[in-house]
């Protein structure tokens, strides 16, 4: 992990930076060379409620250039503990500024996750809301475990497309072990941003903005997708909120 150069707010074990998406931004226009092999992790309650239970976790998680709070709690909870400057910074919103000021700074952009369908949909998407930004390649792992020469050659294609940031969409906690199991391997940055290739694709919504600004997103989420999230919410959410309340008592 490299030095870091702001603040922290440790939550349930978790180093999740105190930032915004403007100081976000500047992090990595400054360091975008030297965390080249290195990975950011955009972390909401499900993630640092599963890193607290599991040790290993925690230690992807606390192995990345930065933690970012994705979570409207994570950034609640680092205001309310001494650190009012907070800001949530989630990773569809930080992948759609990164992709607007590419043409800029000429930065260039690799894809692996999702599968081919959607990725045919974001290509389109992207040409179209962000003409500047060079897509150097997608791929869309099987899924399943890789074989070790199945990684080698993901690694070998990735390398050799050039990228500077490698997106990575492959959900919590699956991608964030990804990338930690190739840090230094990859030659790029990495940002584990989960569904944000759905999103920009078009695929699902995204929460309206009050329901956004008031910590409520999950909940929308879960109106999508009540099958496959009611379970995780309702264990990770009653947990943080168990947690977080013997915070204050303590």
């Amino acid at each position: 992990m490299p030095e870091q150069q702001f603040p922290t707010c440790e939550i349930m074990g978790v180093r999740v930076a105190v930032t915004d998406m403007d100081a976000t931004l500047r992090l990595l226009r400054d360091n975008l060379e030297r965390w080249r092999g290195e990975y950011i992790c955009v972390a909401n309650v499900h993630t640092t409620v599963t890193a607290h239970r599991d040790e290993e976790y925690r230690r992807v998680q606390n192995g990345s250039a930065m933690v970012l709070p994705d979570g409207g709690p994570l950034s609640k909870y680092s205001r309310t503990h001494g650190y009012p400057q907070a800001k949530r910074v989630t990773g569809p919103d930080l992948m759609r500024r990164v992709l607007a000021e590419s043409a800029e700074h000429g930065w260039t952009h690799y894809f692996y996750g999702s599968t081919p369908e959607t990725l045919e949909k974001l290509g389109e998407v992207l040409a179209q809301r962000y003409p500047g930004a060079k897509v150097a390649g997608m791929y869309s792992p099987p899924f399943r475990a890789l074989t070790p020469e199945e990684d080698e050659a993901d690694v070998a294609r990735i390398n050799a497309a050039a990228p500077d940031f490698v997106w990575v969409g492959l959900g919590a906690p699956k991608q964030e072990r990804w990338m930690a199991a190739h840090h230094g391997r990859v030659h790029a940055l990495m940002l584990g941003v989960g569904a944000a290739f759905d999103y920009e694709a078009g695929n699902i919504q995204r929460a309206p903005g009050w329901m956004q600004r008031h910590n409520l997103e999950w909940f929308y989420r879960l109106m999508q997708d009540p099958r496959r999230l009611f379970g995780r919410y309702f264990s990770t959410n009653l947990r943080f909120l168990a947690w977080a309340a013997r915070q204050k008592k303590s």
